[in-house]
């Protein structure tokens, strides 16, 4: 029998069994064999700082709550994500769908990420149309597709330093955000930024374009009552938003009107480090056969 890690044994049986459902749900594979065609290293490949980052499904559930945050303070984006997106009516199933196209993108086969960058250019392309101000948007606006990319890559980031690997080295952090832009730019942004100082200076220049609003607040109650893993994640998905908050620039809080109490993100802080602990250690198969895949074997049949 193998023996569990220490890491896990801490955990109570229904702590170890969030994290381990938690990566089955958000680590769906959609039905995409990830071990063929053997010897393609898909666009990042198994050396690349993306794969260890994406490799947590609790620090890649908070970076993506908080990078959400940060695109609905776009009035633009926040107003074609809100009304071309099953956010309201499907949000589980919506955030599924985010976390399964990420793992494609991430770990999947060359022609896939491409099937799929060309599958969301297509439906990029049909959102168009007017915020309640009257600023016309359009979702294939280079800026506002760098701003959603670089919100994702900056949560997804900064959740694995704070709960996974507190010691990456900054210029681990800028290899991601390199990474990052060379496959960000095939979904139309143009250049994008490819280092930690460069990501913060765009944060920087869209800071006074970002805005607070009663969508964030919907979108927020949304993820806290919607849980992956079913009644027993229910007390958990609070302090999972709590985290997400936790993780944005240190302005966004207070400017966007998402403050926490300290002692409800320290408790946060708590729980979700056990937790993206236990889940280092629960089966992945997605990368298990990302990794034979690109070193050239073949599954057995």
């Amino acid at each position: 029998m193998q023996a569990q890690s220490p890491a896990l044994s801490r955990l109570s049986l229904p702590q170890r069994r969030i994290a381990r459902v938690l990566r089955r749900q958000l680590f769906g594979d959609g039905g995409l064999d990830y071990s063929q065609p053997a010897g393609d290293p898909g666009v990042f490949g198994p050396d690349s700082v993306t794969w260890r980052v994406h490799a947590n499904p609790v620090s890649l559930a908070i970076g993506g709550v908080a990078a959400v945050i940060l695109e609905l303070a776009e009035p633009r984006v926040r107003t074609g994500v809100w009304e071309h997106s099953s956010f309201r009516t499907d949000p589980l199933g919506r955030m599924q769908r985010t976390a399964d196209a990420a793992m494609i993108t991430t770990y999947g086969p060359t022609a896939a990420v491409e099937r799929r960058i060309a599958m969301v250019n297509r439906m990029h392309e049909r959102v168009a149309g007017s915020t309640p101000e009257g600023q016309a948007y359009h979702a294939m606006d280079p800026e506002l597709l760098t701003w959603v990319q670089v919100t994702a890559g900056y949560g997804f980031l900064s959740a694995y330093v704070r709960y996974v690997d507190p010691a990456l080295s900054l210029a681990d952090q800028d290899r991601y955000f390199a990474e990052a832009a060379t496959v960000g730019e095939r979904f139309g942004t143009g250049a994008l930024p490819a280092s930690v100082p460069e990501v913060e200076a765009l944060f920087s220049a869209m800071r006074p374009k970002l805005r607070p609003h009663p969508i964030i607040g919907e979108f927020l109650g949304l993820v806290e009552r919607t849980s992956p893993v079913g009644l027993a994640g229910r007390a958990v998905q609070p302090l999972l938003v709590d985290a997400a908050v936790d993780l944005l620039p240190a302005w966004a809080p207070a400017q966007l009107q998402v403050a926490r109490p300290a002692v409800r993100l320290r408790a946060a802080r708590r729980l979700m480090r056990a937790l993206a602990a236990s889940a280092r250690f629960a089966p992945n198969e997605i990368v298990s056969q990302a990794k034979t895949r690109a070193a050239g074997q073949r599954r057995a049949a």
